[in-house]
């Protein structure tokens, strides 16, 4: 694949290192970490729902955490020491991870489910009244006139 150079851009720009990290992160995106899988959903206008296979966690063994415009997921499975069996064949991933989601401007994270070895991850992007688009009326004609202030000119002889 192609490496893709941005340190031009670093230096010519201000306040785009977000937007920069980003698209590091994008270009080096296969040697991002596949496990646990995971889906993203549209849930309605501005909802969704992020969706993680995590087979053999408990809540106990979950940690969800939220910091500026970042998701982070980590999981780390403690073996059962009451288990007196011996695995013959372990195809169920037991090694802890840590995931993380990049979320936008006014995404929250309004709460998160384990039901049947699946995480579900809700979010909702709240933009506030003062940040939404706004109709500004046009008025017809002029504007409404300044009232005169009244006096006496002197002319100069």
């Amino acid at each position: 694949m192609r490496q893709f150079d941005l340190a031009p851009l670093y230096r010519s720009t201000v306040g785009f290192d977000r937007l920069f990290s980003a698209l590091d992160q994008f270009v080096s995106a296969e040697t991002a970490p596949s496990y646990p899988p995971y889906n993203i959903e549209r849930t309605g206008e501005n909802a969704y729902r992020i969706t993680v296979a995590v087979a053999g966690f408990t809540e106990a063994d979950l940690s969800i955490e939220v910091k500026e415009n970042a998701l982070t997921l980590k999981g780390d499975r403690k073996p059962d020491a009451t288990k007196r069996t011996e695995v013959l064949h372990q195809g169920i991933a037991a090694r802890g991870f840590e995931r993380r989601f990049q979320l936008a401007d006014y995404v929250q994270v309004t709460g998160a489910v384990l039901e049947n070895g699946l995480l579900h991850i809700d979010l909702v992007r709240e933009i506030p009244e003062a940040k939404k688009p706004r109709q500004i009326q046009i008025a017809t004609g002029r504007p409404a006139e300044a009232p005169a202030i009244e006096g006496s000119v002197q002319q100069a002889a």
